[in-house]
């Protein structure tokens, strides 16, 4: 079962428990819910405390991972009881070509004549699958990895007369349009462009959304990001119905993975 940490807002005259646990479905899903009572005087130490006890408290009851709070400050306690955040990595890896497509159109870059770069330390099923959502969306897709995408590329041709520029160099990944990062590059120099850190689970993720008929049943205050990484990896989700839109102002020239 994985955990999910929300923060309750105290009533006042009314005697609570600091932290309490129950069971809660979410889209048909079970999760071992943690309250943390928090109010405006709440001193820090006292958040910490609780935090510490309701991740001690659900380790217990075999929980190692939980969907936190947006914004969430409280990690060294979590980790300290053997508790990890709910990773988003699949989640923003299968929303790049999405990302990139509204990144360009936010910037004013044709689609069809962008220059798209995608740089990886090792070929991966999630590389395969967004490169090639990439290559039937752009016209010019190029691919840094170190070894295998020959196969790759042979298949994108053959079966989608699709080409992929393989063994693109330092400059055209500063040079591109819009970059995306399956691992960090610290040695490149970007000259404006979009840029996607997908390995980055610390960049916000906002504009995701789900029909309004799912959207009404998430609880108020959980993170989004790990929340549907969550119930996508649970099959609770189809792919196709987790959306995401570029914010408003996120033009050329940025990082995105707050859309």
């Amino acid at each position: 079962m994985i955990g999910i940490l929300l923060w309750k807002e105290p009533q006042r005259g009314l005697r609570q428990k600091p932290v309490t646990l129950s069971e809660r479905n979410i889209l048909h899903m079970r999760f071992l819910c943690a309250e943390i009572t928090r109010g405006l005087r709440t001193p820090e130490a006292a958040l910490g405390w609780r935090v510490s006890s309701a991740a001690r408290r659900m380790r217990k009851m075999g929980v190692t991972r939980a969907v936190l709070p947006e914004g969430f400050a409280y990690g060294a306690q979590l980790e300290k009881q053997g508790l990890r955040p709910v990773s988003t990595l699949s989640l923003r890896r299968r929303l790049a070509a999405d990302w990139v497509r509204q990144a360009l159109a936010e910037g004013g870059v044709s689609p069809g004549g962008a220059r798209v770069a995608v740089s990886a330390a090792q070929m991966t099923g999630e590389l395969v699958r967004t490169v090639t959502e990439l290559s039937l969306r752009h016209r010019y897709v190029l691919l840094d990895v170190p070894y295998g995408a020959e196969e790759l590329c042979r298949r994108l041709r053959r079966e989608y007369g699709v080409s992929l520029l393989l063994g693109a160099d330092r400059e055209q990944l500063e040079g591109a349009d819009a970059l995306v990062l399956f691992d960090p590059r610290t040695d490149l120099r970007r000259r404006g462009g979009v840029t996607l850190p997908l390995y980055d689970e610390a960049a916000p993720m906002r504009g995701l959304s789900l029909p309004p008929a799912l959207e009404e049943r998430l609880p108020e205050g959980a993170g989004r990001g790990q929340l549907l990484s969550a119930l996508l990896e649970a099959g609770v989700l189809r792919p196709g119905q987790v959306s995401a839109s570029v914010s408003p102002g996120s033009a050329a020239g940025n990082t995105v993975l707050n859309a």
